[in-house]
This record gives structure tokens, sequence and C-alpha cells, in this order.
């Protein structure tokens, strides 16, 4: 099967998993940090049965990457799903709609095959090496903007920042620097949605700092597929394992980029 036929079953499991979600209540409010993660692990469990079921069949023997582990090491070499059930878990928690499913098939340390369904929205994004980036069926492509100032950009983190605080430096210092000179900056939710956003247009640029490879993998393919370029701070193709990301059209990313540079 080759990446672009592994997108329609891809797409069905991301949508049951979708599906599911969209039908769980809510859980109760919650007082501590011990017990929001219990309650994450409600949710989080018939989901990831629903998602094993689908892509052990499809692909018989791939494991999965830890996908809350933003400091985990992908293998070198072979396929490994990395896969999100609940991309923006913090917001599902909160009762926010800003949440999806993420899922990409990665051959040695390389996406090559991801999709993104947002049940709430009705959305589903899908890319696969060589074969373009589409949302619900139609291509994407970004914005053909080239002036920051009409830009609207957006940032996160990593989950579990606290565990990489020079990401935690870097993000307020390149916070500093961007907002001045944008029209806007936002953090939209879920790391790889807004990515796939940028590759829509919807969002002009998106950049973070520290390691987050399970989140930014599924983004990162769609975003290069609809012809974003996307590369690390400092203007390297980006690589999983990177210490930064730059997603933008060609017509901010050079901006974008002296931005970051001067952070100080």
């Amino acid at each position: 099967m080759t990446y672009q036929e592994l997108l329609a079953p891809m797409a069905a499991a991301a949508q049951e998993v979708g599906d599911l979600l969209r039908a769980t209540p809510r859980p109760a409010p919650v007082a501590s940090f011990a017990e929001l993660a219990d309650a994450y692990g409600s949710v989080e469990a018939p989901a990831v049965a629903v998602m094993r079921r689908h892509l052990d069949a499809l692909r018989p023997g791939v494991g999965w990457a830890e996908e809350l582990d933003s400091l985990a090491v992908l293998p070198p070499d072979g396929e490994v799903w990395v896969v999100d059930v609940v991309d923006g878990a913090v917001q599902f928690l909160q009762g926010l709609p800003q949440f999806c499913v993420s899922l990409a098939l990665v051959r040695d340390g390389e996406p090559v095959a991801a999709a993104l369904h947002a049940p709430l929205l009705g959305e589903t994004y899908l890319a696969a090496q060589g074969g373009g980036a589409t949302r619900n069926g139609r291509p994407v492509v970004p914005a053909v903007k080239t002036d920051p100032a009409a830009a609207v950009v957006a940032t996160s983190q990593p989950p579990f920042v606290v565990r990489q605080p020079a990401a935690v430096e870097e993000a307020g210092r390149s916070l500093t620097a961007v907002l001045p000179h944008v029209g806007a900056v936002r953090n939209l939710g879920p790391t790889s949605w807004q990515i796939a956003d940028t590759a829509a247009g919807r969002l002009d640029a998106f950049w973070q700092f520290g390691r987050d490879d399970a989140n930014l993998l599924p983004g990162a393919l769609v975003a290069r597929e609809a012809g974003v370029v996307v590369t690390d701070a400092e203007g390297r193709p980006w690589t999983a394992g990177a210490g930064s990301f730059l997603a933008a059209p060609a017509g901010l990313h050079g901006h974008l980029l002296k931005l970051l540079a001067d952070r100080g």
C-alpha cells in the first residue's frame, strides 16, 4: 500500500476516534493534577483501543511512539506510528472546542503520511509524502502575505515544558521579539492543527521552541506538502529532535527568521 493509499484508512481511524470523543461527556471538574491525569486516562484508554484496532490491521507489526513524551527519541530506522488520540487534551478536559485526533506514519525519522481530524469542526487534513495536502478532500495552499504587520501568527509550547527550561526562556524571548511586528499572535490549541491551518492559510505562520516531535511531525508533513517552508529557528530544514520549529509561507519566512534571530 502506498503512502497515498494509506490516507483513506488513516482518516477513517481518526474519524472513528473523533466520533467517540464527541460522544464522550466531559469529565467532572478536578482540583489537582492527579485528578486531571485520571480524567484524561478515562478518556484516552477507549480512544487508544479504537485507534490500535485500526492501525494494527493497517500496518501489522508497526509500533507506536510515546505520544505524550516530548523528549522521546524516535527510532532512526524503520516505521513507527506517532499518535495522539486527543491532541489538545487540556482544551478537551476544560470543555473547550480546540482539540483534534492526530496521527502520522514516520519512516526513518521522516513523516510520510499524516491525518488530522477535528471532530467538532468536521474537518480532516491529510497529507502523503510527495502527494500534496488536503482538507476535506480539497487541496490547501498557504497565505500569500509578505508583510508581517498584516500577519496572524501562532505559537505554542511542548507538553510538560517545565522539563525543558531553555524552551521556556526562548518562548518568552521569542514572543517579545515577534509580537510588536505582526498583526496578532495567538495560541489556538493543538500544535498539529495550528501548523495545518498555516498550510491552509488560516494562520500565516507558526513557531515553537523545545523538542516536541509527536505534536510537530503530522503538521510538518501537511505544511511541507502544501508548500510551506518548514525549518528550525535558525533556518535549517526541520527534522525530528530539533529544538525549535518555524512554518511559514515563503513570503513571510525570512521576515520571521530575522525576528526570531533578534530575540536576544
